[in-house]
């Protein structure tokens, strides 16, 4: 596939498979279109040339209501938590139904049905934040934040799991913690995840593939176990 925006090209040619189950670190420099490739990937902004195969589903043609369902198989963490700071944890954590069971009644908790928030509070289990279930987001720090955002994510069973440099705003010991916390829950789970990357520590660590995106194009496409940090250094020259 190709992405351009007006008459910028972001990256073109770009072609790689996913295998159920797998963790694929995508690396690069700022601005060689890691976000945007993940962004295609979802459906969320559409290929300039080329398709996409997601879950066994065509989601460059699919019609609007396909392409909402498939979202709903999916999961996303981002370096920006996008919480909302007036609501309770809980009401956020229920946001991740949304995509499945729309409507004002996964918005805030207290409408929300008794299924969803013990559904809910499991993923806030699995996080290590039951206790903060009743406060308010505002409240949080910023390791706290993105636990709640991967609690967010994961409350629907997502398939495959999507992490846009999930711990990029964290200081590095909340970071390490974050990240060991998303892939064990991730393994835990066989959940497909694929998550971009500035830390090639972190990418050959819980990756089990590594995509690297330069100048536009795919330069590397190779399991982790193959490569050291030398192999991923030049992709940033």
């Amino acid at each position: 596939m190709s992405k351009q925006f007006g008459d910028t090209p972001v990256f073109s040619d770009i072609s790689f498979r996913l295998a159920r189950g797998e963790a694929t670190a995508l690396v690069g420099a700022n601005g060689a279109g890691k976000s945007t490739l993940l962004r295609c990937l979802m459906g969320l902004i559409p290929v300039t040339a080329g398709t996409v195969r997601l879950l066994d589903q065509e989601a460059t043609s699919a019609r609007p209501a396909d392409l909402r369902a498939l979202r709903a198989r999916v999961g996303l963490v981002s370096q920006k938590h996008n919480l909302v700071p007036r609501l309770s944890v809980l009401s956020n954590v229920l946001h991740g139904l949304l995509g499945q069971q729309p409507g004002v009644r996964h918005w805030c908790h207290g409408f929300a049905p008794q299924a969803s928030r013990q559904q809910a509070m499991r993923a806030l289990e699995k996080v290590g934040l039951t206790e903060f279930a009743m406060r308010r987001a505002e409240r949080l720090s910023g390791g706290q934040s993105q636990r709640v955002a991967i609690a967010r994510a994961i409350v629907s069973a997502p398939e495959v799991l999507f992490a846009d440099e999930p711990c990029a705003s964290l200081d590095p010991s909340a970071g390490e913690d974050v990240m060991e916390l998303f892939f064990d829950l991730a393994r835990q789970d066989g959940v497909t995840v694929v998550f971009t990357s500035h830390n090639i520590d972190h990418a050959l660590r819980y990756g089990d593939r590594v995509l690297g995106l330069a100048q536009g194009r795919m330069k590397l496409d190779a399991t982790a176990a193959s490569l050291n940090a030398d192999d991923l250094r030049g992709l940033y020259d």
